[in-house]
């Protein structure tokens, strides 16, 4: 059955906006989109319809770094640690996800392959496209070790590769350097695995097809990460103490050219940063997204969605840092849309509002175009055609 979307405006890329235009959906895929009298005049007279007139349709979000395990709370360890059955509350955060329009989602870190069993929970059922990394590889004691993928050597790197690929994962996921979550580990800014050992990684997850993530806030991790030839870098911060940075300009040019993309991985704190730290130092900080930007390297809308305050539900929120640094909201929409399918090597498949993509649809009242607070007003989400309840 067609499902024909029309409304005050719709964005089949956010450069190319349409005045009163439509959409239309048949079997999970979007068979038309552009203006209203056009699309309207290739639906089914039968075809369920939704009308938005003051509404603006465009391609689903992503946030392409999250972690269903955790419950943003700011006990989320202990509670991860203490609960024996994840399910149910992973299965609850993806939901707030799609409600909140985002239609693409990727975990990168979990404990026994939990992202794999919530997308199984809901084959057939509405739910964002879900990619999973399964347990992170890291060093013994290492960037959340609890996850359980500690590993000593270059075999049992190669053997946690097999085993999350034979578990379902979509991308591997390497901890680079150490983290703020894991006391005892290393401290952000330093290295748990060197290029050598992180092209193990590339090679191996490379047999599989597999792509790689690596979580990299040091400076040297990210340029050892960046040599080995890692798909996507997630912080990207160009740390070298708890401070200070060095953002390596070669560096920049070898992922561009490489094609790497870069996830920030900022939710809706970014603001309590700032103010924790004070414009300068959250300048030097944040400072690097536009950086990398003008050094062409492709940048990806990610939260760390799970980690204390960084919920779920708010991706205008996480947004917001973007227009804070001086970027156009076409800009942010791209980078919350088709740039971000492109990371992941799903730009055939969604990201956009054209023929033949997957009907990963988002209706939001006003135009996020003049302002992102209309993201927080989400009228109608399809995900491949599913439509999420609203009530």
């Amino acid at each position: 059955m067609d499902t024909l979307i029309t409304a005050g405006r719709v964005l089949p890329r956010p450069a190319t906006p349409i005045e009163d235009g439509a959409v239309l959906v048949r079997d999970g895929v979007i068979a038309a989109c552009g203006p209203r009298a056009d699309v309207v005049a290739r639906a089914a007279p039968d075809a369920a319809r939704h009308d938005f007139p003051t509404g603006t349709a465009l391609a689903g979000l992503f946030n392409v770094h999250v972690h269903l395990a955790f419950d943003a709370s700011r006990e989320m360890l202990a509670r991860f640690s203490e609960s024996e059955d994840r399910l149910d509350g992973a299965r609850s955060r993806l939901t707030a996800l799609l409600r909140s329009g985002v239609t693409t989602v990727r975990d990168l870190g979990d404990r026994e392959h939990l992202g794999a069993a919530v997308r199984r929970s809901f084959e057939g059922s509405p739910a964002p496209r879900l990619l999973v990394s399964g347990p992170p590889i890291t060093v013994p004691g290492g960037h959340c070790h609890f996850f359980g993928g500690e590993t000593a050597s270059d075999d049992e790197i190669r053997a946690l590769i097999d085993a999350n690929a034979a578990a379902g994962a979509d991308v591997i996921k390497v901890m680079a350097s150490g983290g703020q979550i894991t006391e005892g580990g290393a401290d952000m800014w330093e290295s748990q695995f060197d290029a050598r050992q992180l092209r193990v990684v590339t090679e191996h997850a490379a047999a599989h097809g597999l792509p790689v993530a690596a979580h990299a806030h040091g400076a040297d991790a990210i340029e050892a990460a960046v040599e080995a030839g890692v798909s996507t870098v997630e912080h990207c911060s160009f740390l070298t103490g708890p401070r200070s940075f060095d953002r390596r300009t070669h560096v920049a040019k070898r992922m561009a050219a490489d094609g790497i993309s870069a996830c920030s991985t900022s939710s809706r704190n970014w603001r309590v940063i700032v103010e924790k730290l004070g414009d300068d130092v959250a300048q030097a900080m944040y400072g690097r997204l536009p950086w990398l930007e003008e050094h062409g390297v492709r940048l990806l809308a990610g939260t760390d969605a799970g980690l204390p305050g960084s919920v779920f539900d708010d991706p205008a929120g996480a947004l917001e840092l973007y227009e804070w640094l001086g970027f156009s909201r076409r800009r942010i929409l791209e980078i919350a849309t088709e740039d971000s399918a492109a990371g992941l090597g799903l730009a055939a498949v969604t990201g956009r509002l054209e023929p033949g993509l997957a009907a990963d649809v988002l209706v939001v009242e006003g135009d996020p175009l003049a302002s992102l607070a209309a993201l927080r007003n989400p009228l109608l989400v399809l995900a491949q055609g599913q439509s999420a309840t609203f009530t």
